[in-house]
C-alpha cells in the first residue's frame, strides 16, 4: 500500500471557497492537493458537471432566476423526496447562465463571499485544470470523479458511466496507474466499469444503509456486510480501494468521543484494497470531542492506522500534517 498517503481535495478547497467550483479545486492545486474530486451529475443534453446532488437550490443561485421558476419539482430520488430544481431538466447552456454559491453558509460564512461569481463546471474544464496545472508544476495532479446516483441516472436515460469513459479515454485516461481514481456508493456501476476500463475504481462505504442498487434489485446486504471478510474479497474483484466514512475506522460513542479503532484498515489490505478515509474538517461541528480545536490531531490519529488517503475540505492542513509526519518517519 501507499506509503505516502494521498490529499483528496474534496469537492476542491471547499473549506475556502464555495464547493466544486474550478476556484475551489485550483486553490486546492496551489494548496499541494494529490487529487481533485468532483461529483458528477448529467445534464438534460446528457453533459457530465460536478455537484453535490444533481438537486441545486442549495449550491446554486438558480432560486434567483425567474425564468426558471416553473422548472421547481419534486422527485423521489434513491427514496429521498427532494424538492428543488434538478440539473437533468436544464441544458449545459443553461447550468452555465447559473452560478455557484456556499452549501453550508451557516458554518463557512467566510465563503459567502463568492457567491454568485463562478460557473457549474464541466467534467472536461476539470480535467483541462488539473492537465494545465500538471505541466505548469511539473507534477501530476490527479481527479477522482464520483458517479452520484447512477442507477437515478440510468433509469431516466442519462447514463453516467458512458460519457464519463469517453470523455476520460479522449484525454488519455487509459491505464491503472493513470493519475485518476473513479468512485461510487452503488455496486453494479462499478462492476461495469471494470468489465470496460483498467482504470482504478473505489467502492464507496457508508456509515448505514446499503447501495442503493442493492434496495432496487432486492439485495439485502447492507455497507457492513460489505466489509467483512468475504465482502471485502469480493469488492477487491472489482475495485482498487475503498472509500469509507471515518467513523468506521474509529468509532464515536454517544458523546462524541473516540473508541477503539476497528480492524477494517488491517482486512482491506489484507484483500489488496487501499483504504480512502472521508471527510476530514477543520470545524469543531465536524470534529470528535477528543480534538475540538485541533484537526491536525484527528490526521494524525488516523495517519497513524496505516491509511492510504483522506479526503478533506482542508487540503492545506492535511498536507501539512502529513508532510510532517512523513519526516518524522524519515528521521
Amino acid at each position: 500500500m501507499n506509503k505516502k498517503p494521498i490529499i483528496i481535495a474534496h469537492r476542491g478547497a471547499s473549506g475556502y471557497r464555495p464547493e466544486h467550483t474550478l476556484a475551489a479545486y485550483e486553490l486546492a492545486i496551489n494548496f499541494g492537493a494529490d487529487y481533485i474530486e468532483p461529483d458528477l451529475v448529467s445534464t438534460q443534453d446528457g453533459v457530465l458537471i460536478a455537484r453535490h446532488e444533481s438537486e441545486i437550490s442549495e449550491t446554486t443561485n438558480v432560486a434567483k432566476h425567474t425564468e426558471f421558476a416553473q422548472r421547481r419539482t419534486t422527485k423521489i430520488i434513491d427514496g429521498e423526496s427532494k424538492t428543488g430544481w434538478f440539473t437533468e431538466d436544464f441544458t449545459l447552456a443553461e447550468i452555465k447562465t447559473l452560478r455557484a454559491k456556499e452549501r453550508i453558509p451557516q458554518l463557512r460564512q467566510h465563503n459567502t463571499v463568492y457567491d454568485d461569481l463562478w460557473e457549474i463546471p464541466t467534467l472536461q474544464e476539470i480535467i483541462d485544470l488539473a492537465k494545465n496545472y500538471s505541466k505548469k508544476l511539473g507534477r501530476k495532479i490527479g481527479i477522482y470523479p464520483e458517479t452520484k446516483h447512477p442507477t437515478y441516472f440510468r433509469n431516466i436515460n442519462l447514463s453516467l458511466e458512458e460519457p464519463l469513459l469517453t470523455t476520460l479515454q479522449a484525454n488519455g485516461y487509459h491505464e491503472k496507474n493513470d493519475p485518476i481514481f473513479i468512485q461510487s456508493f452503488e455496486v453494479s456501476n462499478l462492476q461495469y466499469l471494470a468489465q470496460k476500463t483498467h482504470l482504478p475504481l473505489v467502492q464507496l462505504i457508508n456509515l448505514t444503509g446499503q447501495p442503493y442498487d442493492f434496495v432496487i434489485s432486492g439485495d439485502v446486504r447492507t455497507y457492513t456486510d460489505l466489509l467483512t471478510k468475504s465482502g471485502l474479497e469480493e469488492i477487491a474483484k472489482y475495485a482498487q480501494a475503498i472509500g469509507i466514512h471515518k467513523d468506521i475506522l474509529i468509532p464515536r460513542d454517544h458523546k462524541n468521543k473516540l473508541r477503539s479503532p476497528t480492524s477494517v484498515v488491517a482486512n482491506a489490505h489484507a484483500s489488496n484494497l487501499q483504504v480512502h478515509a472521508w471527510t476530514f474538517r477543520n470545524e469543531d461541528y465536524f470534529l470528535p470531542l477528543d480534538f475540538q480545536g485541533n484537526p491536525q490531531g484527528e490526521y494524525e490519529l488516523f495517519f497513524s492506522l496505516g491509511i492510504d488517503g483522506v479526503f478533506s475540505d482542508f487540503s492545506d492542513t492535511a498536507l501539512n500534517v502529513r508532510d510532517r509526519s512523513q519526516s518524522l518517519d524519515i528521521s
